[in-house]
């Protein structure tokens, strides 16, 4: 890996703003709407949730670590509700309503923790963009109740100053390297070592999740294929989530998790949150 390159091309504060809608809780989505790919990613600790779109059970316990998607998702409005499991509706712990659902991106929703430890949804525009002969982008992102952190690799910072809820990327070389996550200036551990196997016309991105205080951070990652700057023979994905393993179901909940992603209004019932 590159470690000189890496430090001057990372980047922070990627989340992207997305437009909030205003009427409806349903729009008709003409047969020429545009589409957008959407994988969400569940980081909040010890919550699974059942998904509800516009009253209805979309999904059953949702997993903490699991990734769904990607959906092929057409522009749309839609409401959302999360549940904890087998709770009604009217019981929501986190409501989204009247969410508009853009076309013609690839996107990433992230159900985390802010720097304080509340539940929060962070929408991630992916940078799908071409990558050169040999390279491989990595993204780090960071999305867990914790200080500012440096991303090391083989012992060395490559991401610095890192804070929830940015991200930091770079194109690097191909193959396989040893990375962990550290308290920003210092050599403290609070994720990590892990191998991450970073292949040749990917991107993967890592999500830091969990909390410090809970002493539960984790990471989670996602893997988006087909970025190889000349296509030839080399397989290529579909622009997503690759080896989740996830059924049908999980794929609908992608569905449900791009209304988190742009929901106009958004109520967390604060009440409830870490009780059941």
């Amino acid at each position: 890996m590159q470690l000189t390159s890496l430090r001057r091309i990372a980047a922070g504060g990627a989340v992207a703003a997305l437009t909030f809608a205003g009427v409806g809780a349903l729009t008709a989505t003409p047969a020429y709407a545009a589409t957008s790919k959407v994988s969400v990613v569940h980081g909040i600790p010890d919550t699974p949730v059942d998904v509800y779109v516009n009253g209805e059970k979309t999904l059953d316990n949702f997993a903490p670590g699991d990734v769904a998607g990607p959906l092929d998702l057409e522009e749309g409005q839609y409401d959302i509700a999360l549940t904890k499991p087998g709770e009604p509706i009217g019981q929501a712990i986190l409501t989204v309503d009247d969410a508009e659902v853009p076309g013609g991106a690839n996107i990433s929703i992230a159900a985390h923790l802010d720097a304080g430890g509340q539940p929060k949804i962070t929408p991630f525009v992916n940078d799908t963009s071409k990558v050169e002969a040999g390279k491989a982008r990595l993204i780090v992102r960071h999305t867990a109740a914790a200080p500012a952190v440096d991303v090391r690799a083989g012992g060395t910072p490559v991401f610095e100053d890192l804070t929830n809820p940015n991200e930091a990327k770079g194109d690097v070389d191909a193959g396989t390297v040893s990375a962990d996550v550290v308290l920003a200036g210092t050599d403290t551990v609070a994720i990590g070592p892990a191998d991450l196997n970073l292949r040749e016309g990917t991107a993967t991105i890592v999500y830091a999740i969990g909390s410090a205080e809970a002493d539960n951070l984790d990471i989670v990652a996602q893997t988006i294929t087909g970025l190889h700057s000349a296509p030839s023979g080399v397989p290529s994905g579909t622009g997503g989530q690759a080896g989740t393993g996830v059924d049908t179901w999980w794929y609908v909940l992608t569905g449900a998790g791009v209304l988190l992603l742009v929901g106009g209004g958004v109520r967390m019932a604060t009440a409830r949150t870490g009780r059941r």
